[in-house]
């Protein structure tokens, strides 16, 4: 018989995703290969760019691991849109991921009504999309070869 609970556990979040890793890396050679390396490391990446007042205008956040660069957030505040402030950004991380880190890709989701155009635009490629994720919207899954 087992116990079933549905609670926030941070101890057992990280002894699960510990196991899960294990059981993956036991059953991927590529994944075994990163294992113990710096590119088998989740290691953050943030990018921020701060107005003439010191307040925060935009930023980035993402992290790299095994040769990628996975953005997390990429936001500008309204009143700097359209200037090329997000474009900086992206581009900042790209280099930062690419020259630093040794990433040859980059990956992001967003949503149709934010930004897969402006993605596309700076040389993304939709590999997924999932109608109705939330209900009414559309989420993409982008990835673009750094280079």
């Amino acid at each position: 018989m087992f116990r079933i609970e549905a609670e926030v556990d941070k101890d057992r979040r990280d002894l699960l995703r510990s196991r899960l890793r294990d059981t993956n890396t036991a059953a991927s050679p590529v994944l075994a290969a990163l294992r113990g390396t710096a590119g088998g490391r989740e290691v953050p990446l943030h990018v921020w760019a701060s107005d003439d007042s010191g307040a925060l205008a935009g930023g980035l956040v993402g992290h790299t691991w095994a040769t990628w660069l996975h953005v997390t957030y990429l936001w500008v505040d309204a009143r700097h849109r359209g200037a090329g402030l997000g474009s900086h950004l992206l581009s900042r991380a790209e280099h930062l991921s690419r020259t630093e880190r040794g990433c040859t890709a980059a990956r992001l989701e967003t949503w149709d009504f934010q930004a897969p155009d402006f993605y596309r635009r700076h040389g993304y490629d939709v590999v997924c999309v999932i109608p109705d994720y939330p209900p009414g919207l559309t989420e993409y899954t982008l990835t673009k070869r750094l280079g």
